[in-house]
Parts: structure tokens; sequence; C-alpha cells
């Protein structure tokens, strides 16, 4: 029977012949948590257990308030540092290393074929690289802490068949932000997301985890794109596990194919308060008081070179405030040796340590009441990146560093 990529991934962790709508118990092979939704997974699993399934298939990296910017958040870190050194998990990255979306795949612990669960809803990032990989709840995580299983109904798939050449200054958060707008926030509610096509195949890994990150945006339980070349030569040097590539049938029963075509797409933008309320640029042109480069969508090292190009020799307008935050120690080293952080700070942008930044509005750089936030991230709810009473327009990095140069949003020549 013809299957999707997310049937196959199931049926082989689960040993039987699965198909959509079937409710399974799976085997889980990376279970991540962060310093933000860790502490109480911690503490539920300990409620239930004493001893972690197996210490090796948990990761656990510091990088939504690094370094600690509240007591609390002192307080989070030591709880965790504390059940890290209990149960002897080896995957542990601490204030120094970024995001975790980066740095799972960045270190070797994404690969093809895997059932991947993190607290943290843009989880589904690792579906770039061919994995089933979706956000959970922090007590679910304690279950999986205990047992290394949990129970799914096995999603439908929407395939993306993308055709088409990307223009000038147009990137994959354009086509994202396009998809999003037309599909709607729930229109692939519970949908495994696959991006696929001719476009999709010229993308580099960094580009089809821009996508994938923001499968979730439109209710997606994960984003997915077809292991090719490009994903292996990416994991020639990471990968440190064995892996099996799956391939979706494209008569499976199951799935849904929506076409489109990038010839004519424009650089897009999402305004507030919604990721699906997306116009082209060039029909905004809002004053803005912030600019945010950076993020587990657009903090790789691609996106900041995309930025630098446009920043070099200018300077970023007077009444705006920059903020560029590498997604990893990998992106921070590459741009400090490509010299990118110089071309940053002599704009007069401000180069912070990897991590999310103001992106869930809980750490540096948040935006007060009346104050409007161009950002490179995936989210632009009411009070996102700080004050309700802000604005958040999201964007790719082109728009944003032509936009910190105007002082307005702009579109990129």
């Amino acid at each position: 029977m013809f299957k999707t990529m997310t049937e196959k991934i199931f049926s082989n962790s689960t040993g039987d012949d699965v198909k959509s709508g079937d409710i399974v118990i799976a085997d889980i092979d990376v279970a991540m948590t962060h310093d933000l939704t860790g502490p109480l997974s911690i503490k539920s699993f300990y409620e239930i257990g004493k001893k972690v399934w197996d210490s090796d298939k948990i990761v656990i990296p510091f990088d939504h308030q690094v370094p600690a910017d509240s007591l609390e958040a002192a307080d989070n870190h030591i709880v965790m540092r504390k059940f890290v050194e209990e149960q002897g998990i080896k995957n542990f990255y601490d204030v120094n290393q970024g995001i975790c979306h980066q740095i799972l795949p960045e270190l070797g612990h994404v690969v093809p074929g895997e059932i991947i669960v993190g607290t943290d809803s843009h989880t589904c990032t690792h579906g770039a690289l061919g994995a089933f990989s979706t956000g959970i709840g922090s007590t679910d995580m304690a279950m999986v802490f205990a047992t290394g299983k949990l129970w799914f109904k096995v999603p439908e798939t929407i395939r993306f068949s993308v055709e088409g050449e990307l223009k000038n200054n147009v990137y994959s958060k354009d086509l994202i932000l396009h998809v999003i707008g037309e599909v709607g926030a729930d229109g692939a509610n519970y949908k495994a997301c696959e991006f696929g096509g001719e476009t999709i195949n010229n993308m580099t890994v960094s580009d089809r985890m821009v996508l994938c990150n923001m499968a979730i945006e439109m209710g997606g339980k994960t984003g997915l794109v077809e292991p090719d070349n490009k994903t292996l030569d990416y994991l020639k040097n990471r990968a440190k596990k064995k892996f099996k590539i799956f391939k979706t049938d494209l008569d499976a029963p199951s799935l849904e194919k929506i076409h489109l075509n990038v010839d004519d797409l424009e650089p897009q933008i999402a305004c507030p308060h919604n990721v699906d309320n997306v116009k082209p640029v060039n029909e905004v042109d809002d004053e803005i008081d912030q600019v945010f480069l950076g993020s587990c969508t657009n903090g790789r090292i691609e996106d900041l070179r995309i930025a630098a190009k446009i920043l070099k020799g200018n300077e970023i307008a007077k009444r705006v405030r920059m903020l560029v935050i590498p997604a990893s120690k990998e992106v921070y080293t590459k741009a400090l040796e490509e010299g990118l952080t110089k071309i940053f700070a002599d704009s007069g942008a401000l180069v912070c340590n990897p991590c999310c930044g103001p992106c869930l509005g809980g750490h540096i750089g948040l935006i007060g009441p009346g104050e409007v936030s161009l950002s490179t991230s995936n989210r632009n709810f009411k009070g996102r990146q700080g004050s309700p009473d802000g604005e958040v327009y999201l964007s790719s990095p082109a728009v944003a560093a032509i936009s910190a140069i105007k002082g307005r949003i702009s579109i990129p020549e």
C-alpha cells in the first residue's frame, strides 16, 4: 500500500503497518527539553519515576533565558543542572551553545527517519532533515523520560509542491509566510506539512529549516522535507548514528497536494497580531523602533550573511535599534571569522550572545508600549516581544536589514 513519509516513519517505529488516523504508541529516538519548559517536565517526572529510560537520548540545552535574567530563571537553571547530574545526561548544553532547534541538528542529534519530541512547539524544525519531529507538553515529556514512549494519532499529510525560481531578495521566509497567509493559522491543523518540488530541491538545508520551523504557525503537527544529497552532505560530519531514509509515495491515499509557483512571489510580511495576516512588503510603510535579526527561524549564518551584505557601508537609522542574535555558538563563531560581526557593529547594531532573545518576550530586547518591532522570528502575537501595546511584524533578513537602514518597513532593491 502506498504511504506518506510520516506513515512510513511510524510504521518503522512501531513495527506495525500503520496509516493516518491510527492511534499508536511509538518509541522516541530523541527527547529535548530546555530551560524554560524543562523544570515542569522534571517535577512531573519525579512524581512517577526515579531514573530516565535512556540518558543518551535526552538532550537539554539552555537557550530561552541565558544568561539567567531573573532569580526565577537562575533557580530553573539550578533545577535543570541538578537533574542532568543526577540522571547522567551527557547531551547537556549550557548557556553558551545556542538555540535548541539549531544546535540539535548542528551537533548530530537529528537524523532522517527518527521520531523526535521537544517541549517547544517549533521542534518541527527538525523535519527539514527527514525526521518526524514535533512539540509536546512538559507533562507528556515526563512520561517520555520515564518510558521512552508516547502515543500519537498518525497525521494526514499536506504536500506543498513548489515550482519556479525565487526572485532576488525573495527567500524561504517569504515563501512560508505566503503559504501561511493562504492556508490560514488553522488550515493545516494536526497535519504533517511536507514541502517538495523543484524549488525545495534547490534550497539549502538552512532554507528548508525555515519552512519546517513555521509549519506550526498554520496548525501543522510537523514540517517535513524528503532527504536528498543536500541532506546527506549536511549530515556527513555531524550525524552520530545510523539512519533510514523514507520518502512519500505520491499516490498515498491520505496525501493532499497543494501546488504553488513562486516565479512572481514578492517579499512578504506578517502584520500584527497574527502570523497569517500576510501582505506583500510593498503594501506596508510603517515606521519601526526595533529590528530583531535572529531566532530559530532566521538566526543561521546564511541569514546573517544576507543582512550583512545589505548593511555593509550603511548606518542604521537613528530612531532604530537593531539586535543581531546568532542562533548558535557555531554561527556566532563563523560570523566573527567572516567579519560579519564587525559589519553589524559598524552599522550600529548590537550583537548579542546566542539565545532566543526577545522572540518569546522573556529576555533581552523587549519592546515597550506603542513601539514597533520588525523581527525575523516566527510569531507576532499581541505581547509576544514585550508590551501588549506594541506591534510585531515578521519578515526575511533582507527586509529586516533594509528597514533598519530606512527606519521604516521597506523592500530590498
